[in-house]
């Protein structure tokens, strides 16, 4: 930098980032085609390929962004975003038309093209953007006689109808009338419609989840109210290690089901946000005898994300459960383990005062049976002397020998005993 200081490496990426996928400036009349498909990393390849394809085959320069293009291809003009778990294709058409749905710009795009796509489809809408204003016959037929969702939208600048239905072609359908939109506005408002049903079904991916998980939460609470219940009248030790191994096993079932769910609510959580907020930047005003797009949201989406917000409180809860109750048994199966150690060390206790008393026994007997053979020796050797002619008495030797051994022998065992006892 001229200024001398020391850019930080990421200042421009961050600066530009903001910039990275601007909204569409859009005519009227249009007609776009949009559709989403899942898929992770591994088919990023594959996908990008299939982008440049389509470039080269209408003579364009592919973009060297990888995670966004916005191109003009001739008849047509392409939108593709790379987003964490699924991609978006948006095609718009601007030539004129009478039924909004009839012809779209799918039907431009190459034979073939789209069936080589890899990912699983999950949303797919046609969109049209027209100035005539269509009386309710008109709108009905366009929409195949389905109730209607729409509201006048950017301050009365422009009005967008809806049914959020799958129609035959497997496509849903929106409508927006121009009134006094910009093209900048026209941009963003149809931006805006793809986006809040993009983000609607990707939110509405955690809701199976969430009535699965459902099930075997009801099964995982149960059990753990029947331990809780087995608690109070479990009679032996061995009864609460019995139960304590099943309610660790609830709880690893538990951390499992909480850890293969808590992406995808985090996710639904996030994706919900948008849409809310996609909704509130609409500016909706209410057209007579007919339900808002909040309104629609509030009472079909919103729902379906308490319930999996419900999800993951109860998974939240029933671990502290598991947890409080784990600890509440491993107490007493630590208590139960200290009493009969206590107990054991009591009766290790009377053995050792026995056998110290079967200790002292024997070392009297000891002491009697040394003097003894000690005694028997000295009479040996007291006869042999008298023998040998010395004037010696062995009955006399023995009897004053008698308590010098005893005495010896006596004091020697119990050093003998005390030394091993140091030891």
């Amino acid at each position: 930098m001229a200024s001398g200081l020391i850019e930080h490496p990421l200042r421009r990426t961050l600066a530009n980032e903001v910039h990275a996928r601007p909204f569409e400036v859009i005519g009227s009349p249009c007609r776009v085609s949009h559709i989403a498909l899942l898929g992770d990393e591994t088919l990023f390849v594959a996908e990008w390929d299939r982008l440049l394809d389509l470039c080269r085959r209408h003579g364009v320069e592919p973009p060297p962004s990888t995670s966004f293009i916005s191109a003009d291809l001739g008849a047509f003009r392409l939108r593709w975003e790379r987003h964490g778990e699924f991609s978006t294709y948006t095609f718009f058409r601007f030539d004129d038309f009478d039924a909004p749905f009839a012809d779209t710009a799918f039907d431009l795009i190459p034979r073939g093209w789209l069936g080589e796509l890899p990912g699983q489809m999950l949303v797919a809408l046609h969109l049209a953007v027209e100035t005539r204003e269509r009386d309710p016959a008109g709108l009905a037929q366009a929409f195949e006689g389905n109730q209607l969702i729409g509201s006048r939208v950017n301050g009365g600048a422009g009005a967008a109808w809806t049914d959020f239905r799958l129609h035959g072609d497997g496509f849903g359908r929106a409508l927006i009338l121009n009134q006094s939109l910009t093209r900048g506005q026209t941009g963003r408002l149809v931006q805006r419609l793809v986006e809040i049903e993009t983000y609607r079904m990707m939110a509405l991916l955690a809701f199976p989840v969430a009535r699965e998980a459902t099930s075997v939460l009801n099964r995982i609470e149960s059990r753990v109210a029947g331990i809780v219940t087995e608690m109070s009248s479990a009679d032996s030790s061995s009864d609460e290690r019995d139960l304590l191994a099943t309610l660790t096993a609830l709880a690893a079932e538990t951390e499992r089901l909480a850890a293969t769910t808590s992406y995808r609510f985090t996710a639904a959580r996030a994706y919900h946000a948008i849409v809310t907020h996609r909704i509130d930047v609409l500016r909706e005003a209410r057209i007579p005898g007919t339900q808002t797009v909040s309104e629609f949201m509030d009472r079909r989406l919103a729902p379906a994300m308490l319930t999996c917000r419900s999800v993951t409180e109860r998974l939240e809860i029933l671990s502290r459960h598991l947890a409080r109750a784990g600890d509440l048994l491993r107490t007493r199966v630590d208590i139960a383990l200290e009493e009969n150690n206590r107990d054991l060390l009591l009766s290790m206790d009377r053995r050792a005062k026995v056998q110290l008393r079967l200790q002292q026994t024997v070392e009297g007997l000891s002491v009697v049976a040394i003097s003894y053979y000690l005694l028997g020796l000295l009479g040996y050797v007291a006869k042999g002397a008298k023998a040998l002619g010395a004037p010696v008495d062995p009955e006399l030797a023995v009897l004053l020998g008698l308590p010098v051994v005893f005495v010896l022998v006596a004091v020697g065992v119990r050093r003998l005993r005390h030394a091993l006892g140091g030891e």
